[in-house]
């Protein structure tokens, strides 16, 4: 059998490999021939995915017979009906698909479509909870006092409007003050 591998991570100073790893060693041990690896260094809550759409679009030529993947929340974070979406899309190109560490969860199984609901809805969850996660650091972080985002610029637009005077481009006043043309810009159109 030909299989394609999916991993992803959401950032890219994370890892794949422990992923990648297992996945061809699971795949040897069946006898699989590994046909391609697609992998993904972005948020599983989108479908606009480099190589996750490319694996769709060999699996409608039928590349391969079934994708592999570590587990249902590496494949999609988007819900239940999205998730079962792309499941569905795979099995209606004729290609199936296999979770490594929940290997009840796969497309030959009798209760495959419970255990897609059940699983996609906590794979949303725990994207909801990272994200109330994120926003009550947040929230504690300014209540302490401190500023978020980019630090304020310590130029003053008197200071753009000095060195125009001096005849300097937008472009060379960038430069000497150490801040984007675009900053400039807002700066000279500020006076």
């Amino acid at each position: 059998m030909r299989i394609a591998i999916y991993a992803r991570v959401s950032t890219d100073k994370q890892d794949t490999e422990n992923q990648l790893l297992q996945l061809r060693e699971f795949a040897a041990k069946q006898g699989w021939t590994i046909h391609r690896e697609y992998v993904d260094y972005e948020s599983g809550s989108k479908s606009e995915r480099l190589q996750f759409k490319q694996m769709f679009a060999d699996a409608s030529k039928r590349r391969f017979d079934l994708v592999l993947f570590w587990a249902l929340d590496r494949l999609s974070r988007e819900g239940v009906l999205k998730t079962l979406q792309h499941l569905n899309q795979l099995e209606s190109d004729g290609v199936g698909f296999r979770s490594f560490t929940e290997p009840y969860f796969d497309s030959c199984g009798v209760f495959k479509d419970a255990v897609i609901a059940i699983m996609a809805t906590l794979a949303k969850q725990e994207r909801v909870k990272r994200s109330e996660r994120t926003k009550a650091g947040l929230a504690r972080v300014r209540a302490s006092g401190k500023r978020l985002g980019r630090p304020r610029l310590a130029v003053k637009p008197s200071d753009v409007a000095s060195l125009r005077s001096q005849g300097l481009s937008m472009r060379a006043i960038s430069r000497r003050l150490g801040i984007s043309a675009g900053s400039v810009h807002s700066l000279a159109s500020s006076v």
